[in-house]
């Protein structure tokens, strides 16, 4: 019978006698620390040996077979082999980036995926997306050329957010791209393929020396329904590919190719995330993208089949080991990564980000999409965005114009919230679609609710940027999208170095996560063959930087 104080247990049932283990003695530990720094030594296998009822650990010597399986004086239980990164994940997102995890950062609009966080991971050869959604096509291409004067050949990618009700600006952003030759894009947002997006896929598309499709433009689309992963899992549409050709974009050629492949390389499956989001669990979501995604490789025979990865709720070394177990080919972190250095967030904002629960997040009216009654998940701890973001939308859901609403209303939404009056805001509006979209200024000169809607997305839009830019004296409406993730990640480390945002890099997060799997996967294979130990072997906390 084994002693109380024993740390590790097994269950002879599963014991195997052909094995046997061949070393030195003084390798083989018994007690707490040596234990733990064993199981942390993911470079080398881990043998679990029996000495007279006492189960030991070591990472040295080898295996030999014998009758009973016993050396030395030693029995041999099981063994777990080392665990290299490249077995997380699919290795072909691996070869494909050019990276060393199956983990990319997604882009978070209006720059905080900023150029700092692209390049920091891109020099760690770990993918990430810059942000470009909301910002300028100049500001944009500003960032093009730190970003590639930085990081040369390694791999990097920009956020394509689709804007339906401004194909011109996103045909900009696509001919910027496709001019500077940006290589990997985020799409985000889609509802529908749009023209551009199946311009910059075609227009990248050759044949090789071998005769073989070179695809030059990649494309990792995140999506969160059925409907629209087919559209990314299908070939380009046909007409919208004659309609490119007819006007001299690509060639028939490019056209010919592009129907013979995806329209993406890669599908971000995107779960309960911050900022837009459908609020789906992932262990729902995921399954069903994954048979749709074998369905239509049934369908077409691609020689390489899409690859499904997931975001929205990965902030931890369990949740990353879930979603990779789930058979996800990689993962992608969104609100955690708000909170780090590199961020293009306020300092104010990451103070709030790492104060934040779970339940601290909560969804609120989009600027975007206002009149369409869309929403977007933010943190409602330590500002008012949304509940006072909320009360704009019931404005607008019972008046028709400014002109019904109560007077008292109209003091408190311009004391309170707008903090300026309704005149100086549409002034201000008006000379923004002036330059911008004067087709939609002369429509709201005639629909009192639109101007309504605009003077309200007016506060929606700058309230992000106030959070971003660290506006003094409207923290309390700084509207920060977040999702639950963010609440897990705080929990993860407090208590660790990682508890204080100066200490919080993104390099070091995504090391963190991806080790704390690797560890909790030999930990669950250990356990499958029979071994139990005590709960604190079974957990990983960030101590200390990776070496």
């Amino acid at each position: 019978m084994l002693k109380q104080h024993q740390q590790l247990k097994f269950s002879p049932s599963m014991n195997n006698n052909y094995q046997g283990w061949q070393g030195d003695l003084n390798s083989v530990y018994f007690d707490k620390e040596n234990i733990k720094n064993t199981l942390m030594n993911l470079n080398s296998p881990c043998y679990i040996l029996n000495k007279e009822g006492q189960i030991g650990i070591s990472n040295q010597g080898s295996l030999s077979y014998s009758a009973n399986g016993k050396t030395q004086k030693l029995e041999m239980l099981l063994t777990v082999p080392a665990i290299g990164f490249h077995q997380l994940g699919d290795p072909a997102f691996l070869e494909f980036y050019s990276v060393k995890y199956a983990y990319m950062t997604g882009a978070m609009a209006q720059g905080i995926a900023s150029e700092e966080m692209v390049i920091t991971l891109g020099k760690a050869n770990i993918l990430s997306s810059f942000g470009a959604g909301g910002l300028s096509p100049t500001r944009i291409e500003a960032a093009i050329h730190k970003i590639k004067q930085a990081l040369h050949n390694k791999s990097y990618a920009f956020n394509l957010l689709h804007s339906p009700s401004e194909p011109a600006i996103e045909r900009r952003l696509i001919d910027l791209y496709l001019q500077h030759q940006v290589r990997i894009i985020e799409a985000s947002a889609f509802l529908d393929l749009s023209d551009n997006i199946v311009y910059y896929r075609a227009a990248g598309l050759s044949l090789n020396s071998a005769n073989e499709i070179e695809i030059k433009n990649k494309i990792i689309a995140k999506v969160s329904r059925r409907e629209v992963a087919t559209k990314f899992l299908q070939p380009a549409p046909t007409k919208i590919l004659t309609q490119l050709v007819e006007q001299g974009l690509i060639s028939e050629l490019q056209a010919n190719l592009a129907a013979k492949i995806p329209m993406a390389d890669d599908i971000t499956v995107e779960a309960d995330s911050g900022g837009h989001t459908d609020n789906r669990p992932l262990v729902c979501l995921l399954p069903s993208i994954l048979e749709l995604r074998d369905e239509i490789q049934r369908k077409y025979d691609y020689e390489k089949p899409v690859r499904i990865g997931v975001a929205g709720g990965i902030s931890t070394p369990q949740s990353a080991l879930a979603a990779l177990m789930m058979g996800a080919a990689y993962i992608v972190t969104g609100s955690i990564n708000q909170s780090c250095v590199e961020a293009g967030t306020s300092e104010y904002t990451k103070k709030l980000l790492a104060e934040a629960e779970m339940t601290d997040v909560m969804m609120a009216p989009a600027a975007d999409m206002f009149e369409m009654g869309v929403k977007l998940q933010v943190l409602k701890r330590g500002t008012l965005f949304p509940l006072r973001a909320q009360k704009l939308w019931e404005l607008y859901r019972n008046y028709n114009s400014f002109a019904e609403v109560p007077p008292d209303e109209i003091e408190k939404l311009e004391k309170q919230i707008l903090r300026k009056t309704i005149a100086e805001i549409w002034q201000e509006t008006s000379t923004y679609l002036s330059q911008r979209n004067p087709e939609k200024l002369s429509k709201a000169a005639n629909n009192p609710q639109l101007k309504m809607a605009l003077i309200f997305r007016w506060y929606l839009g700058l309230s992000s940027r106030w959070s971003n830019t660290g506006e003094k004296g409207r923290e309390i409406d700084y509207q920060i999208w977040c999702g639950p993730a963010m609440g897990s990640f705080n929990n993860w480390v407090r208590g660790s170095y990682l508890a204080d945002i100066n200490n919080r890099r993104v390099v070091d997060v995504a090391d963190q996560i991806m080790t704390g799997a690797a560890y909790l996967y030999r930990i669950q294979n250990l356990k499958i063959q029979g071994l139990q130990m005590p709960e604190e072997y079974s957990q990983y906390h960030p101590q200390s930087r990776l070496g």
